[in-house]
C-alpha cells in the first residue's frame, strides 16, 4: 500500500484487516513451533530434521523477527501495553 493510500479510510481498513489476518496466521505458526518444542528435543530436531527444511524455517522466523522488530522500534512507548513491553524486553 502506498503512503497516500494509507490516509484513505478504505486503505486503513484494509491494512487493519490484513494485520489481523497475519496475527492469526502467526499464532498458528507459533502453535506449530510449540508442538515441535514439546514433542522433540532440540538435539533430535537437529539430528533427524531435514537440513533444508530447518534452514528454511529458521530463515522465515528470522525474517519475521526483523520485520516486527522494525515496527516495534518505530512505535511510541505509549502505543504498547506494559505487558507487551515486558515481553519484548525479555526477548532481547
Amino acid at each position: 500500500m502506498l503512503n497516500e493510500e494509507s490516509s484513505r479510510p478504505a486503505g486503513v481498513g484494509r491494512l487493519i484487516s490484513d494485520l489481523r489476518a497475519a496475527k492469526i496466521e502467526l499464532l498458528s505458526a507459533q502453535c506449530a513451533a510449540d508442538r515441535l518444542r514439546l514433542q522433540y528435543s532440540v538435539a533430535d530436531i537437529v539430528s533427524f530434521g531435514e537440513p533444508h527444511t530447518l534452514q528454511g524455517a529458521i530463515a522465515s522466523a528470522n525474517a519475521l523477527c526483523r520485520f516486527f522488530a522494525s515496527i516495534q522500534d518505530q512505535m511510541k512507548p505509549g502505543q504498547m501495553k506494559q505487558e507487551q513491553m515486558k515481553q519484548a524486553e525479555q526477548r532481547k
